[in-house]
């Protein structure tokens, strides 16, 4: 059984966005996952690249330049600092605000940047200072004031589904949702901008899905447990097609727990719980039936709910739709397909399959999954008639590596590219 409503994409309140998407399958009436947005910091880490801020071999005569120009006005604020150098590196980057106050930020790994710590504000005066030190031990210093523009008049809505200070899931990807979505032309220059650090070192990459409305970061294999993310979407403020503009920077920092992964095979109607790699338990389950067949693929948990109605009258009609409460239900895909208790269905769990997509599990098992599971645990499902389709849900790991970097719109180094995927 599934449960599903319908409501407008990415209303934003406070510092949680909620961006619903229409739901199918056993049927409409949920809304999706919360997202949420911390304060903006510095930029975490940029996609992997290469080399050291403005280093050159040689001793060449120094040279140095600026961007934006001296004097140029209606600047995006998610204006960076670019620097172009050579004969020596950048040593120092300083920018102040029409009062006086020095904004934080960062070199870009590469060193073609100096990005700010947050957005800049609208239609203010920034001055930016630049040194540089040449290989023979000379300096050089260049000023450049700039002024940002007005406030646009369109923007394009931002949705980050993590939140501040949370335990998430091993295979818990980053989330970032876009309304209206990113054309591919426009894709390149908003992902520079979307920033990853894990700790200890996983590196890995973003993907787009085809309508460009939502963007999957993930690393080669599951996250480490113990893992700590942090994640910078500055996109306020930056053009992103259309002549529209992001509408603010999105920011949170995360953890990731132990390794809980569930395997279901309709071929036993059984799902196998593996803890930190050891097998704590096996369920009998019930799949969709052959109307309505529950999805083969790897999907992750994306929401969790005590207790909640699902209602397809709407959807369905009086005839066929239903209402029905459940418990411990926990969302696996947008189209509608839970993991929840089906007392109802209890008789068949093990033997044959007669939800309308969903994991139907016994109250007790229920009750018992849902004490252990997180937001970001991975579930896999074989051997069902139906599979999965990529963006129903969080579903970059239903794709292998190789296929999963086709979809960055920036050049994915060669080495991270031909590592190892997840099994």
């Amino acid at each position: 059984m599934v449960g599903m409503r319908r409501r407008s994409l990415l209303a934003v309140v406070a510092l949680v966005v909620v961006a619903p998407l229409a739901l199918g399958g056993c049927g409409k009436g949920r809304e999706k996952p919360a997202q949420a947005a911390g304060p903006s910091g510095a930029p975490a880490a940029a996609t992997p690249g290469s080399g050291v801020a403005g280093q050159n071999g040689g001793s060449a005569a120094l040279a140095l330049s600026v961007t934006p120009a001296t004097g140029k006005k209606g600047v995006p604020v998610s204006a960076e600092i670019g620097l172009k150098v050579a004969g020596g590196k950048v040593t120092a980057v300083s920018l102040k605000d029409d009062k006086g106050k020095d904004l934080p930020g960062e070199l870009r790994e590469d060193g073609s940047a100096w990005v700010p710590g947050k957005t800049l504000k609208n239609s203010r005066k920034y001055v930016a200072t630049v040194t540089a030190v040449g290989d023979a031990g000379q300096s050089k210093t260049e000023t450049t004031t700039f002024t940002t523009m007005g406030r646009p008049g369109r923007e394009t809505g931002t949705g980050l589904y993590l939140f501040d200070d949370r335990t998430y899931g091993v295979a818990m990807p980053v989330v970032v949702e876009f309304n209206p979505g990113i054309k591919k032309k426009d894709r390149a220059a908003v992902q520079k901008r979307m920033f990853v650090k894990s700790e200890p070192a996983q590196p890995g990459t973003w993907s787009w899905t085809s309508s460009g409305t939502q963007a999957y970061y993930r690393a080669p294999r599951f996250w480490q447990s113990g893992t700590k993310l942090a994640v910078r979407i500055a996109v306020g403020g930056l053009p992103t097609g259309g002549g529209r503009y992001g509408d603010r920077d999105r920011a949170a920092t995360a953890k990731i727990g132990r390794s809980f992964v569930m395997k279901v095979d309709n071929r036993t109607k059984k799902m196998t719980v593996i803890e930190d790699g050891k097998t704590v338990r096996t369920l009998p389950v019930s799949l969709g039936k052959k109307s309505t067949p529950s999805s083969s693929g790897t999907m992750v948990v994306m929401d969790k709910q005590a207790s909640t109605v699902f209602d397809t009258i709407a959807e369905l009609g009086p005839e066929r739709g239903y209402r029905t409460e459940i418990e411990y239900a926990q969302r696996l895909t947008w189209s509608g397909q839970f993991i929840h208790a089906a007392a109802w269905s209890v008789g068949a769990q093990g033997h044959r399959n007669v939800s309308h997509g969903c994991v139907n599990v016994s109250p007790s098992n229920a009750r018992w999954l849902f004490g252990k599971t997180l937001i970001g645990d991975p579930i896999t499902v074989r051997g069902t008639e139906d599979e999965l389709r990529y963006g129903n849900g969080w579903t970059p790991w239903d794709v292998s590596w190789e296929e999963f970097v086709k979809g960055s719109a920036l050049p994915v180094p060669a080495e991270l590219a031909a590592q190892a995927g997840q099994d």
